[in-house]
């Protein structure tokens, strides 16, 4: 490769056998780099407060684990340890942790995940700047900070913040691996693994074909140690993420929580089932969409018609209820402005790493031959993740693109950097222009689909990336300054896209289960029912979705009030006091919806407070969000009967029943036409949806309701008969 002045992305000539590189810092990289991890942390700590709670049904769980070291070991929802979250553990740990520290609150919940944000744009600039130099790093780590999913999730307390920094961490230790068939690196990669799962199951393991194949063919190694060394990763791989799974599966069902999720209380068949084949193929028992492919209003609609696609009930698009699969599936709707905007770039850039680099050795033992295992590693990820997420006809959720965010900015950032070093030949010089041109005119398609969103700035981005593309194959005539001119402006074209749709999405706050970066678009194909179209009906300012309790509006696709949470569209309600967030999501009052919280007044609250130091349970009520917005605003365990969806077996009625006549409960805390209620309010869907309806109608049957705060509160320490 050709090395030519001013070298904006210089790219390292030698490097010792540590794989450290043989040329000197340059002068400004320390500063950048601290410039660019500051600037990150500024974007991800900005008004950080604004989310409250974001996700309650992950906060109660931080809640519970801050006060129960059973909760927190398990993952509980409560503190009294009836059942836990759907998900392991892991990614509940650091803001369990936090909260312990530092008290419950907004800013204890979610600067843990911020601070992974910043860590993630370490680990990735480290990992391209070993090949490819400074400049291809920082051009990668602002690629990925300005990524709108990225900028939204690791300011909320959803799983992927942890996952995204672990699967990271993977990449760059297969890397380094590779430089020199080192096993430590590799055994370590394999613990990052093993973490991975404890975050989020199965996801984790999606990454590990191609990087396993791509160390079996290219470590400098002979064949035998290779696999030797793959089998000691996979071996450390296990123990990380075996060793709990091991003590929660042999652990007495009757002394720990139920395993949210699962259908027979077990951790074994959440991983396989709801979180693993069932996000493929869509038969997820006891999910939002209830695992039914046709039917009814009941089979399609799950869990109280959540899910429900277009062409109303028993009417399934190519991608159950959750949008069409396919392979535009990223690029279109409301996904494309979550991650794609440097997605076409990154797919031509792959292709041209592997063209300049592929006349190395198969050997990682040269620069080319590292640089190019790169562009196989980080290409491999992204493309073998796209492949999954475009198929999933299970639960898919724009918010899960987060995960190719560091894979989309590693190969741009590399890619720029050969194209770069390599223009003096015109065949780089006008593919690069070639690149600047589609991701102008991609961001044009992308700023357009969210009517009246800066009409100004779409135009300016075509405009300067068109201009900068035209200009670069003469820029070299222009001297420094000029080359530096048109490098500035095509950067600043590429990135001014995202970068408004990440102010748009710290500007304002997120909560609820379902939320999206930036402004809110038509033609949305992602979400819920696969929803297309203009603006949703019940919309405000600014896209966001009122719906929710008592006079919520109705929804698309059949979904009633409180089915989709506020924050869809990039917008969402906090409602803050000064001291937190004590209205969780959730619409008008009363209790919420499946997947918002409710409204919590101070009626409620001293409710449950009275005398709840004599109870298991202050309150018991039918799905987590409902429950967690009591527990998160009362400070008290509230039992979420039915798990997440209200679907699980747990508890039966039996257990409830013996919960109430130990003196263990409190209070019952009857829904109102939320999401998760059928006819008179019972949860349905799934095979533990008659469950939670038959403790509801024996409730309602036994004991006597009275309005508390606009929810019906049963007192199951008085019965009527």
């Amino acid at each position: 490769m050709t090395t030519a002045t001013p070298a904006l992305f210089p790219v390292p000539e030698a490097r010792s056998r540590t794989g450290g590189s043989a040329v000197d810092r340059p002068r400004w990289e320390r500063p950048a780099l601290a410039g660019l991890l500051i600037a990150t942390a500024a974007l991800l700590l900005w008004d950080l407060g604004s989310s409250g709670y974001a996700n309650s049904f992950y906060s109660a769980a931080v809640q519970a684990g801050s006060e129960s070291w059973k909760a927190f070991f398990f993952g509980s929802s409560d503190a009294g340890n009836s059942i836990t979250v759907d998900k392991p553990p892991a990614a509940l740990w650091p803001m369990m942790l936090s909260v312990r520290l530092f008290g419950l609150g907004a800013w204890q919940i979610l600067v843990p995940q911020a601070l992974m944000g910043v860590g993630t744009t370490a680990v990735l600039y480290a990992a391209v700047r070993r090949q490819f130099g400074p400049g291809a790093a920082l051009l990668s780590g602002a690629a990925f900070a300005l990524t709108p999913v990225a900028a939204l999730m690791f300011r909320f307390n959803n799983p992927d913040a942890l996952l995204t920094l672990l699967l990271t961490v993977t990449v760059y230790c297969v890397l380094r691996a590779l430089d020199g068939a080192r096993t430590t690196w590799l055994v370590w990669a394999g613990v990052a693994v093993g973490f991975a799962f404890l975050t989020k199951t199965l996801q984790a393991f999606v990454i590990l074909p191609p990087l396993a194949v791509l160390y079996a063919v290219c470590a400098p190694t002979r064949l035998r140690r290779r696999l030797g060394q793959l089998l000691l990763a996979g071996a450390a791989m296990v123990v990380a993420g075996g060793w709990w799974v091991a003590i929660v599966e042999l652990w007495p069902a009757s002394s720990r929580p139920y395993i949210g999720g699962s259908q027979t209380n077990s951790f074994l068949e959440l991983t396989l089932g709801y979180n693993g084949l069932g996000r493929i193929n869509g038969n997820e028992t006891g999910s939002v969409g209830g695992g039914a492919r046709t039917g009814g209003a009941g089979a399609a609609a799950g869990a109280g018609g959540y899910g429900m696609p277009e062409g109303g009930p028993g009417v399934r698009t190519g991608g159950g209820g959750w949008g069409e699969t396919g392979i535009d599936r990223l690029f279109a709707g409301n996904v494309g402005g979550q991650i794609s905007w440097l997605l076409p770039a990154a797919l031509v850039l792959l292709v041209v790493g592997l063209v300049v680099t592929w006349r190395a050795r198969r050997a990682t033992d040269s620069l080319e031959g590292m640089a190019r295992a790169a562009f196989l590693a980080w290409g491999g990820a992204l493309l073998i993740t796209a492949v999954v997420f475009s198929s999933m006809q299970g639960i898919f959720h724009e918010y899960y693109t987060v995960a190719l965010a560091p894979f989309v900015a590693a190969l741009v950032g590399m890619g720029v950097a050969v194209l770069w070093e390599e223009r003096s030949s015109r065949a780089a010089v006008f593919t690069l222009s070639g690149v600047l041109v589609l991701t102008a005119v991609w961001s044009w398609v992308l700023l357009g689909r969210a009517t009246g969103y800066l009409p100004w700035l779409r135009w300016t981005v075509l405009l300067g990336g068109l201009l900068a593309a035209a200009a670069l194959p003469f820029a070299a005539r222009l001297g420094r300054s000029g080359l530096r001119l048109v490098a500035a402006v095509g950067l600043g074209a590429a990135l001014a896209g995202p970068f408004a749709y990440c102010l748009t999405t710290v500007s304002t706050g997120h909560t609820g289960s379902i939320v999206t970066a930036g402004p809110a678009v038509a033609g949305g194909r992602g979400g819920p029912g696969g929803m297309r179209g203009g603006p949703v009906p019940g919309a405000g300012p600014g896209g966001e979705l009122r719906a929710g309790g008592p006079g919520g509006a109705a929804l698309p696709g059949g979904m009633p009030p409180g089915a989709m949470p506020q924050g869809q569209g990039g917008q969402g309600q906090a409602g803050r006091d000064g001291r937190g967030v004590e209205r969780v999501g959730g619409g008008q009052g009363g209790p919420g919806g499946l997947l918002n919280g409710a409204r919590v007044g101070a009626e409620a609250k001293a409710a449950l407070r009275a005398g709840a130091g004599t109870y298991t349970w202050a309150a018991a009520a039918v799905g987590s969000q409902n429950a967690a917005s009591y527990q998160l605003a009362s400070g008290e365990p509230v039992m979420p009967l039915g798990g997440f969806n209200g679907s699980d077996p747990s508890p039966t009625l039996e257990q409830f029943q013996e919960y109430v006549r130990d003196g263990r409960i409190h209070y019952f805390i009857a829904q109102s036409g939320g999401a998760a209620a059928g006819p008179e309010g019972a949860a349905r869907g799934g095979p533990g949806g008659g469950t939670s309806s038959r403790i509801e109608s024996w409730v309602k049957a036994t004991f006597t309701a009275r309005t508390v705060g606009g929810a019906a509160f049963y007192d199951l320490t008085a019965p009527t008969s």
